[in-house]
């Protein structure tokens, strides 16, 4: 399902972001805290918002190092034009077993798909444009989620894109993350500004970045 943001009148900002919800549980706390994020957008930036649970995408078939043309089907489809049409993806991905849903990972794995699909040039396209990260989680403790950030800090690194981090909440059951006051200030500055470019963590920072 594609839910495009209401229209406003056009805004400055050249930005356009797409937004992937990751949760199997429409309305979820971090669905609530990545719209939260997008209110404080300035109005009228561009906004498409993607819900997984709701595309008949099947599981990813890699394909890369097989004889053929890979067709892939109406999800699919949508999905790449929409990621290659944002210069900004924010991934809003609940934590489940201290990473990324499954729904979110299945999406990750379309961009192997992606790399290798003739003509293309997914790699040269996403380089440049900016990956972001929603999640919320029962732990209150940041460092639980290690793996889902180092997973979206790698993928980005690889594209050569930039990544803005990730904005963090509590909560367990629907609604519990409203009353994360912490997590909802954050959300209010979390998109603006531009993001570093992405870094492996084995990587050294040049001096004077």
């Amino acid at each position: 399902m594609t839910i495009d943001a209401p229209a406003a009148p056009r805004s400055a900002d050249p930005r356009s972001f797409l937004f992937v919800l990751g949760s199997s549980r429409p309305g979820g706390n971090t669905e609530i805290l990545a719209r939260a994020a997008a209110e404080a957008l300035p109005p009228g930036t561009a906004q498409q918002w993607v819900d997984l649970a709701g595309l008949a995408l099947p599981d990813f078939q890699d394909g890369r190092h097989e004889a053929g043309e890979r067709i892939g089907g109406d999800a699919e489809d949508l999905l790449r034009d929409a990621t290659l049409a944002a210069t900004d993806v924010v991934l809003a991905s609940p934590l489940y077993w201290y990473t990324l849903s499954a729904h979110t990972k299945r999406y990750l794995d379309y961009w192997s798909g992606w790399l290798g699909e003739d003509g293309l040039d997914f790699k040269a396209r996403m380089a440049g444009c900016t990956l972001w990260g929603v999640t919320a989680m029962a732990d209150r403790e940041h460092a639980a989620a290690d793996g889902l950030v180092t997973t979206l800090t790698h993928s980005a690194a690889y594209l050569g894109m930039r990544f803005g981090g990730v904005l963090f909440g509590s909560g367990s059951k629907p609604g519990d993350v409203r009353r994360d006051t912490d997590a909802l200030a954050r959300a209010r500055t979390f998109l603006a500004g531009e993001a570093p470019l992405a870094r492996f963590s084995y990587e050294r920072v040049p001096m004077g970045v």
